[in-house]
């Protein structure tokens, strides 16, 4: 399985200065990294921090989350077909939301093949403190790609006071509970804090229905393999059954009568079938808070 991070963080944070060095610390390991990098305009300015010798893929004017989603799916299996690579890291716009950006990672056609180690979100130290002065939207974006980190780089240390730096901290950690907060200058992380990063959730070879989390992080995936067929009436009340936790599913759905399972779509309690015209596997991808803890439709 080949490991990936999702880089996160408002432009300027840092996001490129941690991409470079963590680039730099994998060769010296002997591992080889590929890079997804999703930009907002339409010169790739970023990507040129990027060495030639490591496999680059460029989303320009788009976001990595929500229209961008299957563009994203595409440059993933293009990697994987085409590049020899030990670890994927995705860097994200400032303006992704971090369950989005996890979501356009995932596709049951080879979520197999991906170990998502787990977001990590730069955040800029002066502009926390400042944030006050951002719009409502701005500001909740901010807080969302904190709150949904699982490890958090509080960047920039360096221009502020030892009272600053401890204000920072401290209130970083009451929005999220569950992520180490590591103070950063220039995005300075090191390779071994990545590694213990762990936010899929790990499928048991005896069942593939039942999961497990490396570790206690919050926001996590899984994928589930549905062994039956369903009504799409019967499947939209499991669906309605779970808890508001469950950001995100998709992928393709046996339905009782139809040929080929069909494309389905969940995304804050919106349900969407699109019909799908070849066979594709019988799996989904769900995406929130606890998934190991959901009892899937079919099992017994």
């Amino acid at each position: 399985m080949k490991d990936v991070y999702l880089f996160s963080g408002f432009l300027g944070s840092g996001k490129t200065s941690m991409l470079t060095d963590v680039i730099r610390q994998l060769k010296e390991k002997g591992l080889k990294p590929a890079v997804i990098m999703n930009e907002l305009g339409k010169l790739p300015f970023d990507s040129q921090a990027v060495e030639e010798d490591v496999p680059l893929k460029e989303m320009l004017e788009g976001c990595i989350c929500c229209s961008g989603s299957e563009k994203t799916e595409a440059q993933i299996q293009s990697l994987l077909a085409d590049s020899q690579f030990d670890v994927l890291i995705i860097e994200t716009t400032g303006a992704a939301h971090p369950v989005e950006a996890l979501d356009a990672v995932y596709s049951p056609l080879f979520a197999e093949q991906l170990n998502i180690k787990g977001i990590v979100t730069v955040a800029d130290s002066r502009f926390w403190l400042d944030r006050e002065s951002l719009t409502p939207q701005v500001r909740s974006l901010f807080l969302e790609q904190i709150r949904h980190a699982h490890l958090l780089l509080a960047n920039k240390m360096d221009l502020l006071t030892e009272v600053e730096q401890a204000k920072v901290v401290f209130e970083m950690q009451n929005v999220n509970t569950n992520a180490f907060i590591l103070q950063t200058t220039n995005g300075r992380v090191p390779l071994n804090l990545l590694e213990k990063l762990q936010a899929s959730a790990q499928i048991s070879k005896r069942d593939i229905n039942s999961a497990k989390l490396g570790s206690h992080l919050h926001l996590s995936s899984r994928l589930i393999e549905l062994k039956s067929s369903f009504s799409q009436e019967q499947f939209e009340q499991w669906v309605r059954s779970l808890p508001n936790t469950i950001y995100r599913m998709k992928g393709y759905v046996p339905i009782a009568g139809v040929k080929n399972p069909m494309l389905f779509q969940y995304a804050y309690g919106l349900v969407q079938w699109m019909p799908e015209y070849i066979q594709m596997p019988s799996k989904i991808v769900m995406i929130g808070e606890n998934v190991e803890n959901i009892a899937v439709i079919g099992e017994e």
